[in-house]
């Protein structure tokens, strides 16, 4: 199945995004996108667009990073721990 069309509305503005994801989660990711935006620009629509754009990209790329920072946390454990499990069967 090739890309397909969803318009989604942030900051009272309509946009018509084409991919290949489910609506429903496109739909998903503009609703956050919009309470990001929403909550940078005090609830309201109006001027400075871009520059709560800008600061809402800042704050979503920040929570992206500490996700992805957790998650390599995580994966060094989880060798760390499968390592001694390792290490316990081959001595035992």
């Amino acid at each position: 199945m090739g890309p397909r069309a969803v318009d989604v509305n942030i900051l009272g503005q309509t946009y018509r995004v084409k991919g290949e994801a489910d609506d429903a989660y496109v739909k998903d990711v503009a609703r956050y996108v919009d309470g990001k935006m929403k909550e940078l620009n005090g609830g309201g629509a109006g001027g400075g667009t871009i520059r709560v754009a800008v600061l809402a990209a800042f704050n979503i790329a920040d929570e992206l990073f500490q996700l992805r920072k957790a998650a390599e946390e995580k994966d060094r454990w989880s060798e760390r721990k499968a390592a001694e499990i390792a290490a316990f069967l081959d001595g035992s």
